[in-house]
C-alpha cells in the first residue's frame, strides 16, 4: 500500500510571498528582500578591476544580466566598468535598495553610517578586521551594527563573502568560484556563516549538476544571522530545500523561529554544524567570533526541529539532492532490488545501523517471485539474479511487487554497470519507468554506474542516482527523518508548575529538595538533623536501613570526601555515622559551613537515574536525562532537551537512550514508573525555564525510578545558584 498523501511533500508556503509569516518573526525574514531581492545596488569601493574585491560584484552583475540598476561609488573615478561613477552616497540619483560595502575597515564604518542616513534598506559588508581580529575591532563592529538598526537598514557582515541570487543575475560577492561556472537552476538554497566553504558547496553542488541558484553567506553575524537567512528562505516560494553550514550558533532566538518556520513550510533544513571538537570549538570562535556552545546540546535542539546533521560536504549534497524529490515518508521503510546479492547485504547492513526498517515481502508475494524465477531471493532484499538478462520483463515484475505487494514507501534498485551498459538501458528504463508510473508516491533510488548524459536521463525520469548504495541508504534514511518532523503531532503544553523564590546563593542539600519539592519533585523521605540524637529520632522514624549525608552549602559533591553512608543499620550506626561525617567534612574542607546531617530513607528496588539542567550559552536551561552510575560516567547513555517541555517529550526523551530496557522491564525485571519519571523530568524543565539566569545547573543523581506506580524520587540534589 502506497504511504498516505500527507506524507508527501505538498506546496506548502509556495502560494505565499516571501516573508509572508506571521509575527515578528515574520517581518524579521521579510526585512532581508531588500538584500536577496533588490531592484538596485550601489558598490561602495567600486573598482575597474573585475578581478578585485570591489570590481567583482559589478563584473559579475553586468555578466550575468542583473536587470537592476548598478551605482558604482569611488570619488577618484567618473566610470566604472562602463558605468556612471559617483563620489558618495550623497550623489546618488537615488536611494537604492541594497549597498555593497568593498572598502577598508577604517572607512567602512562611517560608510555604513552615510548608507543608513541615506533611508537604504539594505548593507553587505564585505570587509575583514572586525570582531574577527581583536576587541577594537569588535566595539568597531558594534557601532556600525548599532547605526544599522537605529536606521532600520539590515546589514550582512562584516567580513562575509557576500551573497548570490541568481535568479535574478545579483552577484554582490567576490568569490572566484563563478570563474568555473556559474549557479544551475534548481530550488536549493545554502546559507553558511563561512564564506569560502559556502561557495565550495555551491561549486561541489554545481558540479553535481545540483541547481543552487541562491547563496549567503553570513560573516562575522553583526546583524543578519544564519538563523535570518533560514527564515527568509522558509517563506521563500522557490526554495524546497535548505542547506546551511554553521560555525557556531550566534543567536538562538531567530534560529529556532526560523527552524519552525522550514518545518512548519515542509522544507528540510539540512545543516552541517561544524566545531564538535575542542579544537574545533577554538577555530570557530577565532574564524568568525561565534559562541560554538556544547555541541551534544545543539545536536538536541537540530533534532527536535527536524534537522538532519550531515557529517560531510558529500553527506549534504546527497541529502539535498535526494530532497529535491520532495517525498518524505512519515513512516519510513525500505524496499531493496537488485541484481546482486552481495549488495543487498551491503545495503541491509547499512540499514539495520541507521535504524531503516527493511520489513519482509509478503509471503504470497514471495511465492509468486519464486515462480518466476525458482532461485530468486525474495524476502527483501529482492534478488531478480541475473536471469532478468534473458528476460527484462523480470526486472518490471519484479519491481511492481516490491513497490505494490512490498508497499515501501522507499524503493533501492542496484544495478551496477547494467544501468550504464548502452545494451540494457533502454531496457531498464522502460521497466522502471513504468513501475513509477503506477506507484508515483514512493521515493526511487538507483545505485548504477552510469555516463552522465544516462544518469541525467534517470534523474529526468525521476529516479535519483547513486553510484554507492551505502550513501544512498544514508540519503533515504534522512527523507524519512524529515518526514516524521514534518508529519509530528504538536507537542504537549509543558505542566503547570509554581514559580518558586530562590536564594540569593547555592543552597544546602535539604534546602534544595525544599525548593524543587515546592515545583512538585519529590525526593526520598530525609531530615535534616543538627544532633546526633535529632539523626537517630529521625533514622527510627524512617525505618531501617538510611542513607547519611554531610549537610553543607559548601561541599556539594559529597562523595567525594566520604560525606556519604549508606546502608546504616542501626542507631549506633547513626551516632557512629554522624561523627564520622563531622570529621571528614572538617578534615577535607575546614573552611565549610556545617549544618549537621541529613538522614534520608534508603530506598530499595528502584532503578538509578540522572536528571539535570545545564544552562547552555546559547540555548539557555538544557534537560538532560540517564541512567545512573556506570551509564552516565563512562557510557555517557544520556539525552539531553531544551525547556521546557511537557510530560510526553519528557516519556520520549526516557525511552529514546540506549538503556532504556532496564527501565520498560528487560529479562523479566519489573517496570519502573516511566510516568512518574516522565512527570519528574517535566516539572524540572519547567522550574529551570521559569528561574531563567539565576539557576547555572540542577543535578538530581541518584534519582529512584521505583516499580510501576510507586513513583520515582530524588536521593540527591544539588542546585548551583548562578547570574540574574
Amino acid at each position: 500500500m502506497s504511504e498516505p498523501a500527507a506524507t508527501q511533500s505538498g506546496q506548502g508556503p509556495a502560494s505565499r510571498a516571501c516573508g509572508g509569516g506571521v509575527g515578528a518573526a515574520g517581518a524579521r525574514f521579510a526585512s532581508l528582500t531588500p538584500l536577496l531581492n533588490p531592484r538596485s545596488v550601489a558598490v561602495l569601493g567600486a573598482s575597474t578591476d573585475p578581478t578585485r574585491i570591489g570590481g567583482r560584484p559589478i563584473a559579475y552583475m553586468r555578466k550575468q544580466g542583473f536587470a537592476g540598476r548598478i551605482f558604482p561609488v569611488n570619488p577618484r573615478r567618473e566610470e566604472v566598468q562602463g558605468l556612471r561613477a559617483y563620489p558618495s552616497v550623497a550623489d546618488l540619483p537615488e536611494v537604492p535598495d541594497v549597498a555593497v560595502v568593498a572598502v577598508s575597515a577604517e572607512l567602512a564604518v562611517p560608510a555604513v553610517a552615510d548608507l543608513a542616513a541615506a533611508g537604504v534598506k539594505g548593507a553587505i559588508v564585505l570587509t575583514a578586521g572586525f570582531a574577527e581580529v581583536d576587541e577594537a575591532g569588535a566595539e568597531a563592529q558594534a557601532r556600525m551594527v548599532a547605526t544599522a538598526k537605529a536606521a532600520g537598514m539590515r546589514m550582512l557582515g562584516p567580513n562575509c563573502l557576500g551573497l548570490f541570487n541568481a535568479r535574478i543575475g545579483f552577484y554582490p560577492i567576490f568569490s572566484s568560484s563563478f570563474e568555473n561556472g556559474w549557479p544551475r537552476p534548481g530550488r536549493i538554497g545554502i546559507v553558511s556563516q563561512s564564506g569560502a566553504y559556502g561557495t565550495h558547496l555551491f561549486a561541489a553542488a554545481r558540479d553535481r549538476g545540483l541547481g543552487t541558484p541562491l547563496c549567503v553567506t553570513t560573516g562575522n553575524e553583526g546583524d543578519v544571522t544564519i538563523g535570518d537567512v533560514i527564515g527568509w528562505l522558509a517563506e521563500d516560494p522557490e526554495t524546497d530545500v535548505i542547506a546551511a553550514y554553521a560555525e557556531g550558533i550566534r543567536e538562538s532566538e531567530g534560529l529556532l523561529a526560523a527552524l519552525a518556520a522550514a518545518r512548519a513550510a515542509r522544507k528540510p533544513v539540512v545543516m552541517m554544524k561544524v566545531g564538535r571538537s575542542a579544537l574545533g570549538t577554538a577555530a570557530a570562535k577565532s574564524h568568525t567570533a561565534s559562541i560554538a556552545g556544547d555541541d551534544a546540546v545543539t545536536d538536541a535542539v537540530l533534532a527536535e526541529f527536524g534537522v538532519v546533521r550531515a557529517r560531510t560536504t558529500e553527506e549534504m549534497l546527497d541529502i539535498a539532492q535526494l530532497a529535491s524529490r520532495r517525498i518524505y515518508p512519515a513512516r519510513n521503510t525500505l524496499g531493496v532490488m537488485t541484481m546482486s546479492g552481495g549488495a543487498g547485504v551491503l545495503i541491509s547492513d547499512a540499514a539495520d545501523e541507521l535504524g531503516v526498517p527493511m520489513p519482509e515481502m509478503p509471503a504470497d508475494a514471495q511465492a509468486r517471485l519464486k515462480a518466476l524465477v525458482s532461485f530468486c531471493a525474495p524476502r527483501n532484499p529482492v534478488d531478480c539474479t541475473a536471469q532478468a538478462f534473458n528476460d527484462f520483463s523480470l526486472v518490471g515484475r519484479f519491481a511492481d511487487a516490491v513497490a505494490g505487494d512490498g508497499g515501501y514507501s522507499s524503493i533501492l534498485c542496484f544495478f551496477s554497470q547494467i544501468g550504464g551498459a548502452p545494451s540494457m538501458v533502454p531496457k531498464l528504463r522502460t521497466e522502471l519507468n513504468a513501475t513509477r508510473a503506477k506507484y508515483p508516491d514512493r521515493l526511487y533510488v538507483l545505485s548504477v554506474l552510469a555516463p552522465p548524459e544516462v544518469v541525467r536521463d534517470y534523474e529526468a525520469d525521476g529516479f535519483t542516482v547513486f553510484e554507492d548504495p551505502s550513501r544512498a541508504v544514508v540519503a533515504i534514511e534522512a527523507m524519512g527523518r524529515f518526514g516524521a518532523a514534518f508529519a509530528a503531532a504538536p507537542d504537549a503544553a509543558p505542566p503547570s508548575v509554581p514559580v518558586v523564590a530562590l536564594p540569593a546563593a547555592t543552597p544546602s542539600e535539604a534546602e534544595a529538595k525544599r525548593l524543587l519539592a515546592e515545583a512538585g519533585i519529590p525526593s526520598a523521605p530525609e531530615r535534616a538533623c543538627p544532633t546526633a540524637d535529632a539523626a537517630v529520632a529521625a533514622a527510627a522514624s524512617f525505618g531501617f536501613p538510611v542513607v547519611m549525608k554531610i549537610l553543607s552549602p559548601d561541599i556539594l559533591h559529597k562523595s567525594e570526601i566520604g560525606g556519604v553512608l549508606l546502608d546504616v543499620a542501626d542507631a549506633d550506626g547513626v551516632r557512629a555515622g554522624f561523627a564520622t561525617l563531622l570529621e571528614r567534612a572538617r578534615a577535607a574542607a575546614p573552611a565549610a559551613r556545617i549544618e549537621g546531617v541529613l538522614v534520608a530513607k534508603q530506598l530499595q528496588g528502584g532503578v538509578e537515574c540522572i536528571l539535570g539542567i545545564h544552562r547552555d550559552p546559547v540555548f539557555g536551561p538544557v534537560a538532560m536525562f540517564g541512567l545512573g552510575g556506570v551509564f552516565v560516567e563512562v557510557l555517557k547513555d544520556v539525552v539531553f532537551r531544551r525547556c521546557p517541555f511537557g510530560e510526553d517529550v519528557a516519556e520520549r526523551m526516557i525511552r529514546s537512550i540506549r538503556g532504556a530496557p532496564l527501565l520498560l522491564g528487560a529479562r523479566g525485571r519489573q517496570p519502573a514508573d516511566i510516568k512518574a519519571l516522565a512527570r519528574m523530568l517535566a516539572r524540572l524543565s519547567v522550574f529551570a525555564h521559569q528561574a531563567g539566569a539565576a539557576v547555572q545547573a540542577v543535578d538530581l543523581n541518584p534519582v529512584f525510578a521505583m516499580p510501576e506506580g510507586e513513583g520515582a524520587y530524588a536521593a540527591d540534589a544539588v542546585i548551583e545558584i548562578g547570574g540574574t
